[in-house]
């Protein structure tokens, strides 16, 4: 579902995939080539969310207030995002929480279950895990920064492939 808020409707780049059953609603930018799941709910109503380019938000996540995701960062299954950025090529893991005022560096990691207090600022290419979140090892290489680029494909895939079976 795509809906107005107060006389705002969301912006999608003609690239991008949004999913049926995806509910977007208000004040949201959806950059080209990102990919927006089912079941996953963005609701601009107290800020704008932000969706960069090739960005994925996977199945169940929420985001809400001034979220931004830069290019090419991942949110995974059922991960909440309220008021903070998630930096180009990072990583928010599966039914992680990242709170107002955080900063996800550039191809961080935030674990599966993790939760990023308020006004955390995770440095780059940092491993961190835990409630609260706490640094875990530095990163290597591009493996996991890597996850976004196969959901530009894989959103392809389904636009592509997918029919509407009523």
């Amino acid at each position: 579902m795509i809906r107005s808020f107060d006389g705002t409707e969301p912006q999608i780049a003609e690239s991008a995939y949004v999913d049926d059953a995806a509910v977007v609603i208000g004040d949201v930018v959806i950059e080209p080539d990102a990919s927006v799941w089912p079941n996953t709910t963005l609701r601009g109503d107290h800020g704008t969310i932000v969706v960069g380019e090739g960005a994925n938000v996977q199945d169940n996540a929420v985001l809400h207030e001034d979220a931004e995701l830069e290019p090419y960062s991942t949110v995974g299954h059922s991960a909440i995002v309220h008021d903070a950025t998630v930096a180009e090529r990072a990583l928010v893991g599966m039914n992680a929480v990242v709170l107002d005022g955080s900063h996800v560096g550039e191809r961080a990691v935030v674990a599966a279950g993790s939760v990023v207090t308020e006004g955390t600022e995770i440095p780059p290419s940092t491993l961190v895990a835990g409630s609260p979140a706490e640094p875990k090892t530095e990163l290597e290489g591009d493996r996991l920064a890597e996850t976004a680029d196969r959901y530009v494909s894989l959103s392809k895939e389904h636009a592509e492939r997918s029919e509407r079976l009523e």
